[in-house]
């Protein structure tokens, strides 16, 4: 009487002579009262194969059979594999495909072998071609740089050899060029608003093609930053706690010219927090602030500085304190100080409801402006301030997008 299972441990029994003696007679007469009769092996709703794409694929089944079996491969790749391949009676295993990173299908036999025996039947897995694709990372069709002359990176995702062509160079060289990126040096712009249109193609298939409009601001905008390179955290902003501190954004990222101040009341750290596709401003009991590049100013003018902003709301609904201080660095003197932000997130309450609130509203923006500003004019936000502790709730985080600064005068 066979009741080995495959996937049941084998236990060691320790039993006298006569007991072991009264077993194995009654083993005989079990095994001459019920044979095991004619091998039989199936598979729970009998497939004969298995269709995939191109994607990481396990599908597992349940064998029925009162013999050993076996799952044998009929050719030398390994992109495919049974788990387990042999068994001794019922049982389940599994077929793990894969990914193709060919941009072929593919094609791969399996036989059964019962008893010794192998089974009239094969079953097939059948794989389709991977896609051949370049594109700028996270999918974007249009990059925004400010007038200001500098180096930018443009980070690519392929599966393929990649070239690259521009329909306008005037304003724009190559610094480097590797697998995952293109790095290039905008030139500064003293006129109207100017673009020019990257073109993405595969070495070996350039049927495959993907444009990048890349859009230099206008003179008088000297900055113009939404944030989309930070992929941090989340989108929903009381979702904070994979927020990345300034301390530890990338040396990309970095040379983008943001700057934070270290806070001398929390050793040092630059309390300003990546989240995705903005960047919030303090922690509890303490504030932390946002300074803008520097500016490409000639002589002295007159700014007006744009912004969006929310103050911060946990999952349950409590609200910070809601105060924004704004500053003109080097020179120049803001028509505002302070800003009461009364721009509030949903709780997760509401967003399970499906209240629809947009804080990124542009009607829901905040400006302020600048007179006499020069070149050694940086623009900063703080949240409340650097210590809160005493001050209000102890807590005054801000959500900060959309900063725009621009020449009126």
């Amino acid at each position: 009487m066979k009741t080995n299972n495959i996937f049941r441990p084998k236990r060691l029994v320790i039993i006298t002579f006569s007991a072991l003696f009264l077993l194995s007679f009654s083993f005989i007469s079990c095994e001459s009262e019920e044979d095991e009769g004619e091998p039989y092996f199936l598979i729970e709703g009998e497939p004969t194969g298995l269709s995939v794409d191109m994607n990481i694929n396990t599908s597992s089944y349940t064998v029925r059979s009162n013999r050993d079996w076996q799952i044998v491969t009929q050719g030398e790749d390994t992109w495919t594999r049974a788990f387990p391949d042999e068994g001794d009676d019922d049982g389940i295993f599994s077929f793990i495909v894969e990914e193709n990173s060919l941009f072929e299908d593919r094609i791969m036999n399996f036989a059964f072998i019962v008893d010794g025996e192998e089974q009239p039947v094969l079953f097939r897995i059948d794989q389709e071609a991977n896609v051949p694709y370049v594109m700028v990372e996270n999918g974007q069709s249009s990059i925004f740089v400010p007038a200001a002359s500098g180096p930018f990176t443009l980070p690519i995702t392929s599966n393929i050899d990649w070239t690259y062509s521009l329909d306008d160079d005037s304003w724009l060289e190559e610094l480097d060029i590797s697998d995952t990126e293109v790095k290039f040096y905008a030139s500064r712009n003293r006129g109207d608003e100017r673009a020019a249109t990257l073109t993405l193609s595969g070495v070996d298939f350039p049927n495959v093609q993907e444009e990048v409009v890349i859009t230099q601001a206008a003179g008088h905008i000297l900055v113009q930053e939404d944030f989309s390179w930070l992929t941090y955290g989340s989108t929903v902003p009381y979702e904070w706690q994979d927020a990345v501190r300034y301390d530890n954004w990338t040396s990309e990222e970095l040379a983008k010219g943001w700057d934070v101040t270290p806070n001398e009341f929390t050793n040092n750290q630059k309390c300003c927090y990546a989240m995705t596709g903005y960047v919030k401003l303090g922690k509890t009991n303490y504030g932390g602030d946002l300074i803008t590049p520097s500016l490409a100013i000639e002589g002295t003018v007159d700014l007006k500085v744009t912004f969006k902003s929310a103050v911060y709301i946990s999952a349950s609904g409590n609200v910070d304190d809601r105060v924004l201080k704004v500053f003109a660095l080097g020179a120049g003197t803001p028509s505002v100080s302070e800003f009461t932000i009364n721009n509030v997130p949903n709780s997760q309450a509401e967003d399970e409801a499906g209240i629809v609130n947009d804080i990124w509203d542009p009607a829901k923006g905040y400006s302020f402006t600048v007179t006499g500003a020069t070149v050694d004019t940086r623009i900063k936000f703080l949240g409340g301030d650097y210590s809160l502790a005493g001050v209000g709730q102890g807590k005054n985080r801000i959500f900060l997008d959309d900063i725009k600064v621009e020449i009126i005068q």
